[in-house]
């Protein structure tokens, strides 16, 4: 009996978080959208990044493409801020570059992090504590049957010298490659503050450490 109860309301706490449980691109925010042509539109603003598209709803919806789009930024309620994201020259999945999207995480004038986000599904076990807690997490979302759970995840750029590189999260390459001047204070930085080399609010922090310093240096 005790083991039916726990099913049924695990069941019915997993039916009422995922009911609610959307990921930032699926919904519409409100935001600006700044077009190439120096005009600019307000209103509610849903984005695409895996088609760099951005849609803008105000008396009708209108749709712009990256090619057409300098940068437009939205009020995120999920993660709770504004966020921006720049039309940058980029090429993707050829040799040919053409205008995408990249979020700006933080600015420098040594080295800028960016970020593109991506939905991807997770096949890991949870136990029932364990999928609570990423119920709570708006990194997660809902458990497809059969096919584990989405999940949001983050592809990592550094635009340095007027150059995107893609980083590959290894810690290796961010302090030999993109750091490796500063790379002992890095360490130390990295190591006293227990950041990981691979998380979006660490690797915000790091890279702006590292414009700190060099800009102090």
């Amino acid at each position: 009996m005790k083991k039916y109860l726990f099913i049924l309301s695990s069941l019915f706490l997993f039916a009422t978080i995922a009911a609610a449980q959307e990921f930032p691109s699926q919904v519409w925010h409100d935001g600006k959208v700044f077009l190439s042509s120096g005009e600019m539109r307000e209103g509610k603003v849903k984005y695409d990044l895996e088609a760099n598209i951005v849609q803008v709803q105000s008396n009708t919806v209108e749709t712009f493409s990256s090619a057409s789009i300098s940068h437009f930024e939205i009020f995120d309620e999920i993660y709770g801020g504004i966020r921006i994201f720049y039309s940058l020259p980029y090429a993707l999945n050829s040799d040919y570059k053409t205008p995408i999207f990249f979020e700006l995480l933080t600015e420098g004038q040594e080295i800028t992090l960016l970020c593109r986000e991506y939905i991807t599904v997770d096949n890991r076990n949870f136990n029932t504590m364990g999928m609570r807690g990423m119920y709570m997490n708006p990194m997660w979302g809902m458990p497809m049957m059969g096919r584990g759970f989405n999940r949001l995840d983050f592809d990592f750029y550094f635009l340095q010298d007027q150059k995107i590189y893609k980083y590959s999260q290894k810690k290796r390459e961010l302090l030999n490659d993109f750091m490796d001047d500063k790379s002992s204070e890095m360490k130390l930085y990295m190591r006293k503050n227990r950041l990981s080399h691979d998380k979006r609010g660490d690797l915000l922090r790091i890279t702006a450490y590292y414009n700190q310093i060099k800009r102090n240096s």
